[in-house]
This record gives C-alpha cells, sequence and structure tokens, in this order.
C-alpha cells in the first residue's frame, strides 16, 4: 500500500475544538444565538461572523417578534440592544441569557463573541 502525500503544511489539527471552545465546553454543542435589532446591517454583520465561528444564528427584527419566537426555537443566548435587552429579560418565557451588545461590540467582533461565550457558559454552570 502506498503512503498517503501529507498535504497539511502545519500540525494536525483535526482533533482540537474549533471555534474557541475550551475543554470544560460541552462537545459537539453549537449555540443558537438570537440576534435582535433594528439596522439591517448590524444584523448581517453580526450574522455573519457568528455563523464564520460555527455558532447557529437567527436573527429578529423587533423585540415582539424575538419574544414570539423564542419558544419555539429555544435560543441559548439572546444578543440586543440596551433598551430591547431590558424587555427581553422582563417578558422571555424562560430564563435565557441576555447579552447586551455596547458600543465596544458593535466594533470589535471579539468582544461580541467573548460576551456571547462568558453568558452561555454562565448559564451551563448554573443549570449543572
Amino acid at each position: 500500500m502506498a503512503e498517503a502525500f501529507e498535504h497539511r503544511k502545519g500540525p494536525d489539527r483535526r482533533k482540537l475544538p474549533r471555534g474557541g471552545r475550551r475543554e470544560e465546553d460541552v462537545p459537539g454543542f453549537a449555540p443558537l444565538v438570537l440576534v435582535v435589532g433594528k439596522g439591517e446591517t448590524a444584523l448581517s454583520q453580526s450574522e455573519a461572523v457568528l455563523a464564520r465561528l460555527k455558532f447557529a444564528v437567527t436573527t429578529s427584527g423587533t423585540v415582539e417578534e424575538a419574544l414570539r419566537v423564542m419558544s419555539g426555537i429555544r435560543p441559548d443566548v439572546v444578543v440586543a440592544e440596551s433598551e430591547a435587552a431590558s424587555r427581553i429579560r422582563l417578558e422571555a418565557p424562560e430564563h435565557v441569557p441576555v447579552v447586551e451588545m455596547n458600543g465596544d461590540m458593535r466594533g470589535n467582533p471579539d468582544a461580541l463573541i467573548e460576551g456571547i461565550r462568558q453568558a452561555i457558559r454562565a448559564n451551563q454552570k448554573g443549570t449543572r
């Protein structure tokens, strides 16, 4: 049997977790993030960044729509502007972590991702 040619230029990373996962994260877990906002550009940018990092993403243009669909899609975390985040925390049908998008997160995708990861990890620790 002939040996297969090695195409990789670096170390074999196939068995390493992706998307910034840590060893304590639930294996095979692709968090569903519900992004709530009015601006089409902000929604599409957030969706693109999150999808690239292997998050499952859905969007909602209004708080009313987000609250209506939340019980059906059961997101792992909700990302919303300050006013919308406050209302979602009060009216959500079940306990879902809500990340309030601030100015730093709008300009820095890494800050947004870190806020989402912290919310998910805090929620997972609270349910175990």
